[in-house]
């Protein structure tokens, strides 16, 4: 398994920034599902979000809440919250398994609610891939056949089919596997074929609703590694929903915490934790160790040309938890770099000390 612990972060950029839809994947504009049969009246009644007792009231059922936001071309946007928070529905009107009840959902400079059938399914085809929880493979095809099966569907010859489907087997790691039937793989490999099959028509954009949240822990930390992996080749858009916070900070570019069917914040790791927007994000983050969600950006010193530096370099975007240890093993200060290996600070063991079990009384950049 690749080493994900300098598996950077990218740089992407403010939604309030945006100004057009250029480097935009998907832009969601006031997105309600409310399910009830007067759902058309409350949402047309509704200045804003929709109040949970109103709508109970007149028998419905907020499952998403005037969801406005964007997600750009190769951001992995995790979406998570508690059960019943709309997560999935939110997921699911995105990719147009559910219909939203109101609202836009722009991809590819088309609104998903005003497409015909034959417009969805070949968009499906041709720019979507989705994962689910249930691997929903096909008992009776191998690993080969079920990663083919998709590519077949959309009329690609079965040597076309089978060529592609090898390129995915090696990608995923299940070189040698290839002929075994799903019942004959662990419960992580399932998945991957899963992975797989869902890679193989290349998709732009990739929708995953918590697709690893069956699996034991150790397995599961296994599939985030191999996902960080494959998003640091790919650089897929991802909208990735997960009722686990660890999993979110580990992956997320940003995340988006719902409760009710409403986004109570959508920031990147960092500022969610340190900058909660409401008292629901800051139970959420409450005991979260800063570690695991600053950079070493954030504690590193100027470059300093008298400094004598130690031969270990960390990159200025990786997460402090994830090179803590070999920066604390160092006797002097270790080089920070940027993405091209530039020096661009330093950083040293009393820093990460402090972060670790003290207030630095330094603040994130």
């Amino acid at each position: 398994m690749q080493d994900t612990s300098n598996i950077k972060r990218r740089a992407l950029p403010l939604q309030e920034e945006a100004k057009d839809s250029a480097g935009v994947a998907v832009r969601c504009e006031g997105v309600f599902k409310v399910f009830g049969k007067n759902a058309a009246k409350l949402i047309g009644q509704a200045k804003g979000n929709i109040d949970a007792e109103t709508a109970q009231a007149v028998g419905c059922v907020v499952g998403v809440n005037n969801a406005t936001f964007d997600v750009f071309e190769g951001e992995l946007l995790v979406i998570m919250g508690l059960s019943g928070s709309g997560k999935s529905t939110l997921l699911r009107c995105i990719s147009r398994l559910t219909r939203a009840t109101a609202g836009k959902i722009i991809v590819d400079g088309q609104d998903l609610l005003s497409m015909t059938s034959k417009q969805l399914i070949e968009l499906r085809r041709n720019k979507m891939g989705m994962v689910f929880q249930n691997f929903g493979l096909l008992p009776h095809k191998t690993v080969l056949e079920n990663i083919a099966f998709p590519l077949q569907v959309k009329g690609k010859t079965t040597k076309a089919s089978i060529t592609r489907a090898m390129e995915m087997v090696q990608l995923v790691g299940l070189h040698g596997r290839e002929n075994y039937f799903p019942r004959q793989l662990s419960g992580g490999q399932q998945q991957r074929v899963g992975i797989a099959r869902s890679l193989a028509i290349e998709p732009d954009i990739w929708f995953l609703d918590e697709p690893f949240s069956a699996l034991d822990p150790l397995i599961r930390k296994e599939m985030q590694d191999e996902f960080l992996r494959l998003q640091q080749v790919l650089s897929k858009t991802i909208l990735f929903v997960t009722h686990d916070f660890d999993e979110a900070l580990r992956l997320a570019d940003r995340i988006a915490i719902m409760k009710h069917g409403v986004i109570e914040q959508l920031d990147t790791p960092e500022t969610i934790v340190l900058n909660p927007a409401t008292d629901y994000v800051r139970k959420f983050t409450k005991d979260v160790p800063r570690e695991k969600v600053l950079k070493i950006q954030a504690v590193m010193d100027p470059v300093d040309p008298t400094e004598e530096l130690s031969d270990l370099r960390v990159s200025k975007d990786a997460i402090i938890a994830t090179v803590a240890e070999a920066v604390l093993s160092q006797h002097m200060g270790v080089g920070v770099v940027d993405a091209q290996g530039t020096l661009v600070g330093s950083v040293h063991p009393s820093h990460v000390l402090k972060i670790l079990f003290g207030d630095t009384g330094r603040q994130p950049t």
